[in-house]
Order: structure tokens, then C-alpha cells, then sequence
């Protein structure tokens, strides 16, 4: 690990973003790396001296006792980001090497990129921003375009902090690297995959964001199809940022909506009045913030196809929502069922057992079917649990790892960013046109009655 200082030089640090995520996810990494040494620089909207930019930090850095002074906090200036001028003025302040995490609003960021456009960066400057990518293919495309005109593709760092995730991590080495799965990993054995991220919170202060964007595009457009791309891809020759992108993308440019219909393969939903543990809830319409005549759903699943070789036929579920009874992320494999049975085993079983790997704890679990018990010839199900730890405590952690050194394998990719926008516009189209209408559940519920929720 290198020991020389790397400057961590982040727009939108006296958001929110910065202080409940990135500088304690920071703090975090510098917990586990001893040896690591950053200098950090902010710039904010907020009129704040040294001092307040410093306790800011201390405050993000309370909870990993001595980390802080593996930090050197440099300075903070309030600057409009879309202001030229502005920008100017800070590009003129980089060093060589310098990481700019833009923790804005994406349309702020976008206009910050703009606003750049015929600067020239420092060498080795790294660009880092948070999704959504653009509002549309064409809007995505348009920003990777300004990106690319200041800095290479390789110091282009789009964070989606799920593929920093270990449950991700984890799945990786179990299907690449042992023989008992990666010969069935294809539409040969496998029946369905779930890709589910249900949470209990509700918008928790994020309608400004949330009403515009909705469960499809803040969950499924984004992290749960590069997911999708995860489960899916070939073997690549190696886990560098070539190869293992190379082949995210590969995937996402055979995935469509399952047979090219959006009005049976979606469904939308949103939370009314309830109960989650000891909270009463509002109905989502009556959220502050929310405009009701926007329909925005909190509860989506969409079902897709990737159409190649290994995986044509499997319908891939993604599926996400808020206000519901109970946290659970997780992807589901599910097998074909065994081609025969044999006579004389009592029972008969609906799928070929299911592999599944859930987040927070991390875990994996088998669900065998077996025999023994009071009839040693009827079936049951078993389930093997591998506890694989806690995971990660801070979801921006890995993010910010491999930000420090350079490493952009973790992150979007240009064509991904408008491949995932191509995947899911048939679904936008049909909910604008009122074919997939909007579905109540109440707060605290599993969501519709008529969705399967196992």
C-alpha cells in the first residue's frame, strides 16, 4: 500500500453525503489501513472558516479514535460549482493526482462538468460523481461526452457503491472459482434469478430526489442491473478494470425487457398509511415533498431477459421498494428440477434447490432437498448457511479504496451508464402511457397482496 499522500478533494462537502457517508466511510478505510495517508480539501455552497471544515470532519471521524490524524485537512472554499469563474478558480488550485469527488445533486454536477469544458486538469486528475448518469441514453451520453473531453476513461470513477458491496464480492469468487457452480451457471440449470433490495425506511428526507426518480430509476436502472451484469457475465480473463467491464458490458447489451413487453414484465406500486415497528407512516402522497400527480411508485419489479447463449429464456427479476415490512437484499438463484425423480421418494420438488446470497449480515445459503427423518424416503428441504461475516460497516468504503489508488474496476463504465438507461426506457415509455398502473400497499405490508413475495 502506498504511503504517500493521496488529496482527497471533494465538491459538496458541507452536503450531507459528505458527512454521513464519505468522510466516515474515510475514517473507516484509514482504520484499516494504518499506513494510508490522505489530504483533504472541500468546497461548499455553506459559508464555514478552517475551523468549522475541521470539526466537520473531526465530528465523521469520532467514531475510529486516532484516524484523524492520518488526515491532513486542508482548505475549504465556498464556490458556486456552476459558476466558470468559480471553477476556474479551483482547477487552478489541483494538484497532479488529485481525486474531485463531486458530492452534488446530479444536475449540479452536470452543470460543474459543463462548466469545465476547455480547462485543462492537472495530470492524473480522477473525476468521480454519484448516479444517476444523465436522465436518459441520449442525456448519458451527452455527459460522458464533456467527461471524456477532460480526462481519459480510465480516471472517469461513475460510483455505484453496490459494486463495492462483499455480498457482490463474495458472489464473484463462489461462481468463478469453484467447479461445483460454474459448470451450471446457464440457462442449462438455472430457472430464475431474484435480484430483491426491499427496505423498511421510507424516503428518510429524500423526497426532493426520490419523487422525481422513483424506485425504477433510483434502484433497478442503476445499481440492480450492473447486479444483473455481475450474475450474469462470462468468466472474464481477469479482474482488472478492462476485463471485468468488458464483460459487465457484454451482458447489459443483451438484456432487455422479458419478451420485449414492459406492460406484463413490470409492475409498480406505492406505500399508503401503516405501521413499520413503532413508527406510523403517512401515505406516500401525503410525504412533504412529494407531489401526488407524479404517480412516482416506491415499490418496482421489472422482469428481464439477457438474450445470448448461456442465458436466453431465464427471466431475471429486479426488485425494489421502500416502506416495507422488513429489510431484505438479496440475489436468488433458483435451479431447474432434477429431470427424474425416482418412484418411491415421497414428494416432489418444485425447483432443483436455491442458492442465495443476502447483504447485512453476508451470508449464503443452499436449500438441498433431502431425505432421512421419520420416512427415510420422503423429501424435505435442508438449507446450509455460510456466514460470511458482517461485510464492510461503511457501504462507501471500497468505493473510496480504490478512488485513493487509481483502481476504476468498481465503477461504471461509459457504455454501461447508457446501456442501463437503453435497458429500461420501454418501461419508462409504457408507465408514462398508464400501461402499467399504479399499485397500493399499505406501510409496513410486503407490498401488493398479489405479488410474490418469497
Amino acid at each position: 500500500m502506498a504511503t504517500t499522500p493521496t488529496t482527497l478533494f471533494i465538491l459538496g462537502a458541507s452536503g450531507d453525503l459528505t458527512s454521513r457517508l464519505l468522510l466516515p466511510s474515510l475514517a473507516a478505510l484509514l482504520a484499516r489501513q494504518p499506513q494510508r495517508r490522505v489530504v483533504l480539501r472541500g468546497s461548499g455552497t455553506e459559508e464555514q472558516d478552517h475551523e468549522a471544515w475541521k470539526k466537520l470532519v473531526g465530528v465523521a471521524f469520532s467514531d475510529f479514535p486516532g484516524t484523524i490524524d492520518r488526515v491532513t485537512i486542508g482548505d475549504y472554499t465556498s464556490a458556486d460549482v456552476t459558476d466558470r469563474d468559480a471553477v476556474a478558480a479551483l482547477v487552478d488550485t489541483l494538484e497532479p493526482g488529485t481525486v474531485l469527488y463531486f458530492a452534488l445533486p446530479p444536475a449540479v454536477t452536470r452543470a460543474a462538468i459543463a462548466a469545465m469544458q476547455g480547462m485543462t486538469l492537472p495530470e492524473g486528475t480522477v473525476l468521480a460523481m454519484e448516479k444517476p448518469f444523465g436522465d436518459d441514453e441520449k442525456t448519458a451520453r451527452e455527459l460522458n461526452e464533456m467527461l471524456t473531453a477532460l480526462v481519459p476513461e480510465r480516471q472517469i470513477f461513475r460510483v455505484d457503491h453496490f459494486l463495492g458491496r462483499s455480498m457482490l464480492l463474495n458472489l464473484m469468487g463462489v461462481r468463478l472459482a469453484n467447479r461445483i457452480w460454474e459448470p451450471v451457471w446457464s440457462a442449462e440449470h438455472i430457472e430464475s434469478v431474484l435480484i430483491r433490495f426491499d427496505e423498511s425506511i421510507a424516503l428518510e428526507g429524500r423526497a426532493r430526489y426520490y419523487d422525481k426518480a422513483g424506485a425504477m430509476i433510483d434502484m433497478i436502472q442503476s445499481h440492480l442491473l450492473q447486479v444483473l451484469a455481475l450474475v450474469a457475465m462470462d468468466p472474464p480473463a481477469s479482474i482488472d478494470e478492462r476485463d471485468l467491464r468488458d464483460a459487465k458490458a457484454s451482458i447489459l447489451r443483451a438484456t432487455h425487457v422479458l419478451g420485449d413487453d414492459p406492460a406484463q414484465s413490470s409492475r409498480r406500486a406505492r406505500y399508503t398509511a401503516g405501521r413499520i415497528d413503532d413508527r406510523d407512516l403517512p401515505s406516500y402522497a401525503d410525504e412533504d415533498g412529494v407531489d401526488a400527480a407524479r404517480d412516482t411508485e416506491t415499490l418496482a419489479e421489472v422482469v428481464f431477459e439477457v438474450a445470448n447463449d448461456r442465458w436466453a429464456g431465464v427471466p431475471f427479476v429486479l426488485r425494489s421498494g421502500k416502506a416495507l415490512a422488513a429489510k431484505k437484499s438479496e440475489v436468488v438463484v433458483t435451479f431447474r428440477p432434477v429431470r427424474h425423480v425416482p418412484k418411491g421418494l415421497a414428494g416432489s420438488p418444485v425447483d432443483g434447490g436455491r442458492l442465495t446470497f443476502s447483504l447485512g449480515p453476508d451470508e449464503m445459503r443452499l436449500k438441498l432437498h433431502v431425505t432421512g427423518g421419520d420416512d427415510p424416503f420422503a423429501l424435505r428441504d435442508e438449507e446450509l448457511c455460510a456466514d460470511l461475516g458482517e461485510g464492510q460497516r461503511r457501504s462507501y468504503e471500497e468505493v473510496i479504496d480504490e478512488l485513493l489508488d487509481g483502481e476504476v474496476a468498481l465503477s461504471v463504465r461509459a457504455d454501461e451508464a447508457e446501456e442501463c438507461w437503453r435497458i429500461i426506457q420501454p418501461v419508462r415509455d409504457a408507465w408514462a402511457s398508464g400501461a402499467a398502473p399504479v399499485e397500493d400497499y399499505p406501510a409496513g405490508s410486503t407490498g401488493p397482496e398479489d405479488w410474490a413475495t418469497s
